[in-house]
């Protein structure tokens, strides 16, 4: 009898690289809250999520949109522009940046979080597989 990773781990496996290219996001709004201009961007964990989910489902596996049949097509999943939001800043500011720091840090520390618990519930579904390799 096969084992299927796909259906052992769940959606926890594209969860944890949607909190990891998350956390670049933020970090990268950290880095700019002094650059003039700077427009804060944020993604919608739970949308991006249920976007890809409904793709599973619908086809079996994750897939990639291409806009031309000559493209390559890609493994995995990469956020798109349209997942990427601009954030809408609290309070203006005078040189057009709408990086809140306290905000951002506040983001991605609740997203540190989020990737710690996917990442352990990923851990304890390969013990898992590991305890059924092993006949325990």
């Amino acid at each position: 009898m096969s084992i299927s990773f796909d259906k052992a781990l769940g959606i926890h496996e594209k969860a944890l690289s949607f909190r990891a290219q998350r956390a670049e996001v933020l970090a990268n709004n950290i880095a700019n809250a002094d650059t003039p201009n700077f427009k804060a961007r944020d993604m919608d964990f739970s949308k991006v999520l249920a976007a890809e989910t409904e793709k599973t489902q619908a086809g079996g596996h994750f897939a990639l949109d291409r806009t031309n049949a000559r493209h390559i097509e890609a493994e995995g999943v990469t956020l798109s522009d349209e997942s990427l939001q601009y954030r809408t800043p609290m309070q203006p500011s005078i040189d057009q940046n709408t990086v809140d720091a306290q905000l951002e840090q506040s983001n991605y520390t609740e997203n540190a979080v989020g990737f710690q618990a996917s990442f352990t519930l990923l851990n304890s579904k390969f013990k898992g597989l590991v305890s059924a390799l092993r006949g325990e």
